[in-house]
């Protein structure tokens, strides 16, 4: 049974998380040119698929921990200060994508959409709003970084590396 939870634990890992990054990563730019072009249909249109992206994946998402949950459980290892790393740094990914990364992307998708029919009543695009989102973006990326060494190398862990 662990190895299914496992095998499941890391495909989730690979399908959600890795669309969600990807997708978050290119938005920003994707953002620039759209205001560098005022907003072409064809601008619109990517960033809302980008868009629609990393809220679905993010959603699917939510697999992946509740299958570590099971695999960390099946193997014993609740308690070990790498896995509790893990959940915290799992935590604050997921917290800065629905905290920062996507309603700013919606934010900035309204922005665009707005424009090419007129003034924005959310306003216009900030400068400095598509590096602001790259960061965080930046940082969610940084944090799965970790989570994923952390669970490769597993401190302690009895494999021996």
């Amino acid at each position: 049974m662990t190895k299914f939870l496992l095998s499941v634990h890391v495909l989730a890992a690979i399908v959600a998380i890795g669309p969600v990054t990807v997708a978050a990563s290119m938005f920003p730019a994707a953002v620039r040119r759209a205001v560098a072009e005022s907003g072409t249909d064809r601008d619109v249109a990517v960033l809302r698929s980008l868009h629609r992206i990393c809220r679905v994946y993010a959603a699917v998402g939510i697999v992946v921990p509740v299958f570590g949950l099971a695999t960390a459980n099946s193997l014993g290892v609740l308690g070990d200060a790498w896995l509790i790393t893990s959940i915290g740094l799992t935590s604050a990914a997921a917290g800065v994508l629905t905290l920062l990364v996507l309603p700013r992307q919606a934010r900035m998708l309204a922005q665009v959409s707005d424009r090419a029919a007129g003034p924005s009543p959310a306003g216009p695009v900030d400068g400095r709003g598509p590096a602001r989102l790259a960061a965080y973006t930046g940082l969610f990326n940084m944090l799965w970084a970790v989570v994923t060494v952390l669970m490769i190398v597993r401190p302690g862990s009895t494999t021996g590396v």
